[in-house]
């Protein structure tokens, strides 16, 4: 019972110390925190506004930032077709970032995505990760446009309707009251005028303005050819009136008929961000992000249709604009800035940077990933249960080595140290029949108490022990035998001293059958310490042999159904059929995992079993010579006197 114990207490602190082991590699690899290990992929974005990127001082807040998706900057095969697996996680690496897609062509490998940051901090640089390539069959579309914008953000129109009314992708369902004309936006698409034509937004509850509110309007403009008074955008109710225009290329804002113009003039073809604030009496017009002009009017109370692109009797305005977005608060100058300065234009480059792609770094989802990634989700349930099976067979044959090896270093070295000290004693076996059994265990008091530890451990000594036994048994019989036969010629004095007396050392003898019969039991211990040592051998044998048949009989069975199912669909092409097979072969490749190396353990541990066995049996030789010669029988040289 004590060495079962001993045993289970054995295997249970190596399978500890392998959970111990993995723990520590799994932290070891593991590059920090990964939101979702079901995502193979990620990048950090950075939006920065310091001095060396986007250059923005002014306060932020909450904003709902563009990326421009390119190959340079996104692996869209690594994605799924209708990026259903990107996501958007803050710093943090656990809070999820609402975002939507304005724009995908995997073919030509481009994507415009919208995403909503709570916080933009100026004159600082601002990350998020951005994670894609997911194999999880739970990993669908989850963008929402409607959570991508505040409760301020009233309208945003991006234009990417093509002969249909534009659609707020806000939850105000704002809308147009006529289709727009498409044409190449500045970040998608955009609506085009040409200065007949106008766009007209229907009023709305959204879009109801008080005197004096605060407002933001802003939208991507390319004007055409210079015009005088081209308006962009207007809105008039009862005399009270707001618009934005360009007049010869300089742009201008007007409220209620008192115009703010700028002084540079814009230039024809090229793109620029127009934003207009009203708050707290005056209405300022920024361009690209700086001031441009300025009315010392607040807004005026308005619930018409808004225009865009011409003006009740005025000049329509000729070119493209995108992008439109309208908010009920007025928005900080930085938060203006960071629209202009991040989606499009020459500091775009700048103020968004995309980090170098990083995979999970702990093993175990890089086994989701990749190749074996494609191996595992198609491995089905029978390839399971056999690579389960072969696992737990290859923790008891990794056991068995190992606890095997120990054994046989602790009991050759045990051995060395018994030769040793056995050959001093086998030139006089006196120690052998000591009265003091003491002096037998330890060799006539030759091995130390450190020595008798290991010494215990050697399968020599063992055997060595039995042969002492039986010669201080058989010279105990022996000695009775003689007095016995003394007494029949004796009075009873003479025999009470013959049988009291102790024969002289030099005088002890063992009869040649009491050699056999020692012989005997030790070629008995020998056979009790080989069977100690092969316990458990058959273990790795089985391993060897059964892991490659039960890997095979997986990956048939796994072939199989692969096959059935090929056929049940109707179709045969090579993108069926190669995840079934190779997920099948795994459990061929497990199976010989198993058997490699139990094999080689098995080879190593039998050489190292076939040395001790030779050993005892070297022992054994040397021990019934020795004993032989040291113990021959009294009247071995007077022949016929006093025989047995």
């Amino acid at each position: 019972m004590d060495i079962a114990l001993k045993k289970t207490a054995v295997f249970t602190r190596i399978l500890l110390g392998a959970a111990a082991l993995l723990a520590f590699c799994t932290t070891a690899l593991a590059g920090g925190s990964w939101w979702d290990d079901a995502w193979t992929t990620r990048k950090k974005i950075t939006m920065d506004t310091t001095a060396a990127g986007g250059g923005i001082s002014e306060p932020i807040g909450g904003a709902t930032v563009l990326l421009r998706l390119y190959d340079a900057t996104f692996t869209f095969a690594a994605a799924k077709e209708d990026l259903g697996d990107l996501r958007f996680v803050a710093e943090d690496d656990k809070t999820v970032l609402p975002h939507h897609v304005e724009k995908l062509d995997a073919l030509m490998g481009e994507a415009l995505v919208w995403v909503r940051l709570p916080d933009v901090k100026p004159g600082a640089k601002n990350s998020f990760w951005m994670y894609f390539g997911s194999g999880d069959p739970k990993a669908v579309k989850n963008e929402d446009s409607r959570a991508c914008y505040d409760a301020d953000t009233v309208l945003v129109f991006h234009f990417t309707e093509s002969g249909a009314v534009a659609v707020d992708a806000t939850k105000n369902a704002n809308t147009t009251e006529t289709p727009t004309t498409r044409a190449e936006g500045a970040i998608g698409s955009g609506v085009n005028f040409n200065g007949k034509n106008a766009v007209n937004i229907v009023a709305s509850p959204a879009l109801v303005w008080s005197a004096g509110a605060p407002l933001t309007i802003s939208a991507w403009v390319k004007p055409g050819a210079p015009q005088p008074n081209a308006t962009i955008l207007s809105r008039s109710e009862g005399g009270r009136s707001l618009a934005i225009g360009v007049n010869a290329g300089v742009p201008y804002v007007e409220v209620n008929g008192q115009r703010g113009a700028g002084t540079q003039a814009l230039t024809a073809g090229q793109w620029a961000h127009f934003a207009l604030v009203c708050e707290a009496g005056k209405t300022t017009l920024y361009v690209n992000g700086e001031l441009a002009a300025a009315v010392g009017a607040g807004l005026p109370a308005l619930n018409s249709k808004l225009i865009l692109g011409g003006i009740e009797g005025g000049t329509g305005f000729t070119g493209d604009l995108d992008e439109l977005q309208i908010h009920k608060i007025a928005r900080a100058p930085g938060f203006i800035q960071l629209a202009a300065f991040s989606q499009n234009g020459d500091k775009v480059a700048k103020t968004v940077t995309f980090g170098e792609a990083e995979q999970p770094k702990n093993w175990l989802s890089w086994l989701k990933s990749g190749t074996f990634g494609v191996i595992i989700s198609n491995l089905t349930f029978d390839g399971w249960a056999v690579i389960v099976i072969l696992a737990l067979m290859a923790v008891l044959s990794w056991y068995v080595m190992a606890t095997k090896v120990g054994y046989l270093n602790s009991l050759t070295k045990g051995n060395e140290i018994f030769m040793k000290h056995w050959r001093a004693v086998s030139s006089d076996l006196t120690v052998l029949d000591d009265d003091n059994e003491e002096t037998t265990r330890t060799l006539g008091g030759r091995v130390a108490v450190a020595e008798g530890k290991k010494l215990r451990q050697s399968s020599v000594y063992r055997i060595y022990h039995i042969g002492a036994e039986e010669i201080r048994h058989r010279l105990a019989v022996d000695r009775g035998y003689r007095a016995d036969q003394s007494v029949v010629s004796t009075d009873d004095t003479a025999r009470t001293a013959v049988a009291t007396k102790r024969e002289p050392r030099t005088q002890r003898g063992l009869a040649g059958r009491s050699i056999q019969a020692i012989r005997a039991s030790l070629d008995g211990g020998l056979v009790r310490e080989t069977q100690k040592i092969n316990k458990l051998i058959v273990i790795l044998t089985i391993c060897i042999s059964g892991g490659p048949f039960l890997g095979l009989l997986g990956t048939v069975v796994g072939v199989m159904i692969t096959f059935a199912a090929v056929a049940a669909a109707g179709e045969v092409n090579v993108n069926a059929i190669a995840p079934g097979i190779a997920a099948a072969l795994l459990a061929t490749v497990a199976g010989l995992a198993v058997a490699i190396p139990s094999l080689f353990g098995y080879n190593y541990i039998l050489s190292r079993v076939k040395d001790a066995k030779d050993d005892m049996h070297i022992f054994i030789d040397e021990f019934v010579t020795k004993m032989a010669e040291f113990y021959k029988e009294r009247n071995d040289t007077s022949a016929g006197a006093g025989g047995h």
